[in-house]
């Protein structure tokens, strides 16, 4: 393992950090100050950046994770197959113990959330505890089904709307995917159906939709075996404070899953966003980052040493 030349700031300093496992590139971005959350983005292959949360950063110092594969010089040899939750799990786990301290929080949005899930499971040690934002305790044809029957309801609401085609020719379109540049077109062409009411909101949140940046990953382990989850029996047995959240018109990974982690994951807490869709942070963020503010002043972390 290398790292990038000294500059005499530590690993917790402002600012993006780079080091190199087994010649895989790995960054991450520390923004704001208090107690160390790390954050893991979706898709996967999704940039890291949509995930920025500045309400949080007053309260918390957010280590955002670039996950290997969304870079170029961050890919595995066997890419664009070969990103499980294990192996995420594992660049995790060295990113966390370079942190340099006892404990930290880790949430993780969308897909992230299936990989914070994982990893709380097989390596919580280093773990004071988890956020679950959008996630799901399976994958698979009865994930993909709860969402068809999600989209269809999105979809009936906004019944001649003339962005409606588009949105729904780019879900047609995600099981076609196979580079990069139809991951960008597809992610950004589904993206209103991931908001509360994306088109009232379009002046602000265009923007957002315009930077969207995202690298094609299959889904698939390097043999070419997909990646199914069904967590719901080792759910069971997580004893780390876990927060569950979740926006009441997510598409994707909505209310069901919410109330399922909630009642699968002893002990945890659950917040429902009346007002968003996929995207709590940027829909509801006071709300959100409130919640999440609270729940690791509740469980206890303290603030991390920033000496480098």
């Amino acid at each position: 393992m290398t790292a990038s030349p000294a500059q005499g700031t530590g690993p917790l300093s402002p600012g993006s950090h780079t080091y190199q496992l087994a010649g895989i590139v790995q960054r991450y971005h520390v923004h704001g100050a208090g107690p160390v959350c790390v954050v893991h983005s979706g898709g996967p292959g999704i940039a890291w950046d949509y995930l920025r949360m500045p309400a949080l950063e007053t309260h918390l110092t957010m280590v955002y994770v670039e996950p290997v594969g969304t870079a170029e010089d961050s890919r595995l040899p066997s890419h664009p197959h070969g990103y499980t939750r294990e192996r995420y799990s594992g660049f995790l786990d060295v990113l966390i113990s370079r942190l340099g301290v006892p404990e930290v929080y880790l949430l993780g949005h969308s897909h992230g959330a299936f990989v914070a899930a994982h990893h709380a499971l097989h390596r919580p040690e280093r773990l004071a505890g988890v956020v679950l934002y959008e996630g799901a305790p399976v994958t698979g044809p009865e994930h993909a089904a709860e969402a068809g029957r999600m989209v269809e309801a999105w979809a009936a609401r906004h019944a001649g709307h003339p962005g409606l085609p588009g949105v729904l020719a780019a879900f047609g379109a995600m099981s076609r995917i196979s580079d990069d540049e139809e991951t960008v077109a597809v992610a950004r062409g589904v993206l209103p159906s991931y908001f509360a009411d994306y088109w009232a909101d379009e002046e602000r949140l265009a923007p957002f939709r315009d930077a969207i940046r995202a690298t094609y990953i299959s889904g698939l382990d390097e043999d070419l075996t997909p990646d199914v989850i069904d967590d719901r029996v080792a759910l069971k047995g997580l004893t780390l404070p876990t927060l569950v959240v979740v926006g009441l018109h997510d598409v994707i990974c909505g209310p069901r899953w919410g109330r399922e982690l909630h009642e699968l994951i002893p002990g945890s807490r659950l917040l429902t966003l009346e007002n968003s869709g996929h995207f709590g942070h940027l829909e509801e963020p006071e709300l959100f980052a409130d919640t999440v503010r609270d729940f690791v002043r509740s469980t206890g972390a303290g603030e991390p040493d920033r000496r480098g």
